[in-house]
């Protein structure tokens, strides 16, 4: 018998009621083989009632923020493709098949949906400006793999979603994605899709300096966690440039007079000059500990297979040719 490779759709939602039943009905239409799951995040409106009417399977998260929905779901959902929309119907859901075949052909282990603006006022100027400033630093930081960081439409592969870890909180959950992507230097495409103003009477849950700031903030701390050398080093440098410039008079009246009359100040650059060293040191200590934790996340993430739509033999029958079974972690 051959088993066809299951795929799940995650569709976050908060007082989507004006927009979810269309998002629902969408990808209902391009994906019928999918199962289709809601996520009420504390709603307020008949959100879960209009997406139960739609077709989909409803379930609850009382914590409100993006990102604790996706580590719900992650953890929930088990399939061998797991696509990401927004319930706001912002992003074009007739495309899923799309990206679902593209992650299956490649095989990829994440695709993105890149947003293209089709029409004025889809993207606010504060989010447009925000997206390339914080995509161009992790860009610098991670790798150029990646033009839209913060795209809420994507597909992932089951090894994916069973190695990511879902830390953040809220919108920058995105971010934490593209990252785990970038640093583990997963196979990734991306794929243009129109992104259009929300339907008559939905709100957008972003606010922009807050959530810029707030995905800032994530970015400097996985630069701080996921490249420890580099951002110790940057300190130690700078905590040297000031021990050097407190330092120099000091040798300085030292060569001319063979005293130090500034004991307080060599005393103070030496200090500094000593902490330097050991932030310097730690860079290094933190970066072995962080090769190895990036060592273990890729066994977990290798022991699932690759997403593949074609059946794979690994049993032989007696007298009946090949079985073909679905491999799993663990699994034969």
């Amino acid at each position: 018998m051959v088993v066809e490779p299951t795929i799940a759709c995650v569709v976050p939602c908060h007082n989507e009621e004006a927009a979810v039943g269309k998002v629902v009905r969408d990808l209902r239409a391009a994906l019928p083989e999918a199962v289709v799951y809601v996520y009420d995040n504390a709603s307020t409106d008949r959100t879960a009632e209009l997406a139960r009417e739609a077709g989909a399977i409803v379930r609850h998260e009382s914590r409100k923020g993006k990102g604790n929905v996706i580590r719900r779901a992650f953890a929930d959902v088990d399939a061998d493709a797991v696509l990401l929309i927004d319930g706001d119907d912002t992003y074009d859901a007739s495309r899923a098949r799309d990206l679902v075949d593209l992650l299956f052909e490649g095989p990829y282990d994440q695709v993105v949906g890149a947003r293209r603006v089709t029409c004025d006022g889809a993207y606010r100027a504060g989010h447009a400006v925000g997206n390339k400033v914080l995509t161009g630093a992790v860009r610098s930081l991670f790798g150029n793999d990646v033009t839209d960081m913060l795209s809420g439409y994507r597909v992932f592969s089951r090894r994916f979603v069973k190695s990511f870890p879902a830390l953040a909180r809220e919108f920058e959950t995105e971010t934490e994605m593209t990252i785990h992507a970038l640093h583990l230097r997963l196979p990734t495409a991306e794929v243009p899709v129109d992104y259009r103003v929300r339907p008559a009477g939905g709100e957008s849950k972003l606010r922009t300096y807050r959530d810029g700031w707030r995905i800032l903030r994530v970015i400097l701390d996985l630069a701080r966690r996921e490249r420890p050398s580099l951002v110790h080093t940057v300190i130690a440098g700078a905590l040297a440039l000031v021990s050097v410039v407190l330092g120099i008079p000091v040798i300085a009246d030292f060569v001319r007079t063979g005293t130090v009359p500034r004991v307080p100040t060599a005393i103070l650059a030496a200090a500094i000059m000593t902490i330097a060293a050991l932030v310097l040191l730690v860079g290094y200590i933190l970066e072995s500990l962080t090769h190895m934790r990036q060592e273990q996340t890729r066994l977990v993430h290798l022991s699932y297979p690759a997403p593949v739509r074609t059946p794979r033999y690994t049993a032989r029958g007696a007298g009946t040719g090949p079985v073909p079974v679905r491999k799993t972690a663990g699994g034969p």
